[in-house]
């Protein structure tokens, strides 16, 4: 064995459960799905996070940005990030919403429309924390008690447009789950979609015992009723507002 395959074999595990430098699974296509009881996560609040931001190129034009260019052509080396939350510049609302069904058969959404923010202690065992609608640092967040998981037969997380807000290709929105054990899961929504509304993201399924993590990543032109289609969950739907902030 070479002195390199000793340097370098405890790294071996790390790259198994997915990216070793951020210790986190990344869940793509062609690893779309992921075991949570056999990572010994099958208990306590599995933390679900949805987390957006913007360039200042998608907003501002490539016209205005060259003539800056031109101005201090240092600039180009300095892409410019900015948070969604910069209400002046960017007007996003995103938000994550969950579709659950239970063993009992009862079924049902967690979201901030409606303010239907269910229950972390009770059923549901979903609890959205709160509804950002300038995409803050911390996102939107949801949590699901595992401790409860015998309760759920299944969950569908989603994210949806609000009104006047940009296209998901322009968002560069993330879900990242934080389990109680184990690395975080990311998704990615990076899918060209320009004029979807919505996105189921992944699902949570209980399958005699073995909870599992799903990517789906299904972009759709409608919203919640066009997904409860298509994933059979039989809700009756009506259209929505918020109140003004």
């Amino acid at each position: 064995m070479a002195f390199w395959d000793n340097l370098f074999a405890g790294r071996a595990a790390q790259f198994d459960s997915g990216n070793s430098v951020s210790n986190a699974i990344d869940l793509t296509k062609r690893r779309p799905s992921v075991s949570l009881t056999k990572q010994g996560a099958a208990t306590g609040n599995l933390r679900v996070n949805l987390s957006w931001r913007m360039r200042t190129s998608d907003i501002e034009g490539r016209s205005r940005q060259s003539g800056r260019l031109l101005r201090n052509p240092a600039q180009l080396f300095k892409p410019e990030v900015v948070q969604a939350h910069t209400q002046g510049m960017v007007n996003v609302d995103l938000d994550l919403g969950c579709l659950y069904e239970l063993a009992d058969g009862s079924k049902g959404v967690v979201q901030p429309l409606g303010n239907f923010f269910g229950d972390l202690n009770a059923a549901p065992y979903v609890k959205l924390s709160g509804d950002d609608r300038f995409g803050g640092s911390s996102g939107e967040t949801i949590f699901v008690n595992l401790d409860h998981r015998d309760a759920i037969k299944r969950l569908l997380f989603f994210v949806y447009i609000y009104d006047q807000t940009p296209a998901f290709d322009r968002t560069h929105a993330k879900v990242t789950l934080y389990p109680s054990n184990g690395p975080r899961i990311e998704i990615e929504l990076d899918e060209r979609a320009p004029q979807a509304r919505s996105c189921a993201v992944f699902s949570l399924e209980n399958v005699k015992g073995d909870l599992t993590v799903r990517r789906e990543v299904r972009f759709v032109y409608g919203f919640q009723a066009e997904l409860d289609r298509l994933y059979g969950w039989g809700l009756q739907w009506g259209r929505g507002y918020k109140t003004k902030t």
